[in-house]
């Protein structure tokens, strides 16, 4: 059996600052607590009004439904929208979309078309790292084609968004 002596342990650093007791905040998730009903092939911000949990209170979940973390860095931001139309067999497409600070070039997103099989429900997913700046800022989408002309943003753990700092990068 090996014995290992030490007379002081020093935490690892990275460059000049300690990562001991570093955490992945400013951290948040958010979802829907009531259905949305979103207009026709037109991108719609989602609103998320439901705070899981916000680490530094850095997530609008009143107003703008927008994440502005206040701290520089590289962020995972994720999106599930699950959308629903009116009917069987209406749904012909639809996008989930993580734009920053509301350019209309998305910063993220993904694209279901249904091809003439068309659905009721689906769930995009869209994820990615997004550098911010300290004010910059996050929001997620979602914009669907329905036959019937309204689809909805589903409630619950259908439809949440979220994002957390990450370390090291």
């Amino acid at each position: 059996m090996s014995k290992l002596y030490v007379d002081e342990i020093q935490p690892k650093t990275t460059g000049n600052t300690s990562i001991t007791g570093v955490t992945n905040a400013p951290a948040f998730e958010a979802q829907v607590t009531s259905n949305q009903t979103i207009s026709d092939n037109t991108t719609t911000k989602v609103t998320f009004d439901n705070e899981i949990f916000d680490s530094d209170s850095k997530y609008d979940h009143s107003t703008n439904y927008r994440f502005t973390p206040t701290v520089a860095g590289k962020y995972f931001v994720y999106a599930s929208i699950g959308v629903s139309a009116q009917a069987d067999a209406q749904l012909q497409n639809m996008y989930a979309i993580i734009r920053k600070n509301g350019d209309t070039d998305n910063i993220k997103a993904t694209h279901f078309n249904f091809a003439g099989n068309n659905a009721r429900y689906a769930t995009g997913y869209v994820s990615g790292v997004i550098t911010l700046d300290s004010d910059d800022y996050v929001e997620a989408f979602v914009q669907c084609a329905d036959s019937s002309g309204s689809a909805i943003v589903q409630q619950g753990n259908y439809t949440t968004f979220g994002a957390y700092k990450l370390i090291g990068v």
